[in-house]
């Protein structure tokens, strides 16, 4: 789940199969119900699947999808992240296990280190917030945690390939539009 509305519509979709969440939050629903029988458990998974989630019953699997969820919360949801925000002290407080076997499991499963995960993610929100075009890069740099412009457009370079200005210019490009006859 990556947004209120989907947190809300998997909640409804729980209370509509008579259920009790506790709380419903990004890639996790605690329930009142201890254990759900077969058929109830079918009927939530095809549910789910036609909102387009899916429900995740590995216990490892679920570790990775809270870490990720954390994350994307953190960064595309926060309204300024901390320049020097603990992600191992966070993580391993909000998914109740130690930093370094989520570490290692992350790792092992998804094929790149908890801290690549939060570069990218921190450049996708870069991309977003350059494409909307409301922000100048320094505002970025400052919502995003980055101690600097500097730093931050050689992690973007580094990422993409691109500057922040090449990106941007190439998405301003790409808005323009033709006229008929340039068809």
């Amino acid at each position: 789940m990556v947004c209120n509305r989907c947190i809300t519509a998997v909640q409804n979709e729980l209370i509509k199969l008579d259920l009790h969440p506790i709380y419903v939050q990004m890639g996790i629903v605690k329930l009142m119900e201890e254990k759900l029988d077969e058929q109830k458990l079918q009927t939530l998974n095809e549910r789910l699947n036609a909102l387009g989630f899916e429900l995740l019953d590995n216990g490892k699997t679920r570790l990775i999808e809270q870490i990720k969820s954390l994350i994307i919360e953190k960064i595309f949801h926060s309204e300024f992240l901390e320049s020097k925000v603990n992600w191992s002290g966070l993580i391993s407080d909000k998914v109740f296990h130690e930093y370094n076997y989520l570490s290692s499991l992350f790792s092992s499963v998804e094929g790149i280190t908890i801290e690549q995960y939060i570069i990218r993610q921190k450049i996708e929100r870069v991309k977003e917030l350059l494409f909307y075009d409301e922000l100048n890069l320094g505002e970025i740099a400052n919502k995003l945690g980055y101690s600097s412009i500097a730093h931050l457009s050689a992690q973007f370079k580094k990422v993409t390939g691109q500057t922040p200005s090449q990106f941007k210019n190439t998405r301003a490009s790409d808005r323009l539009r033709r006229s008929i006859d340039a068809v």
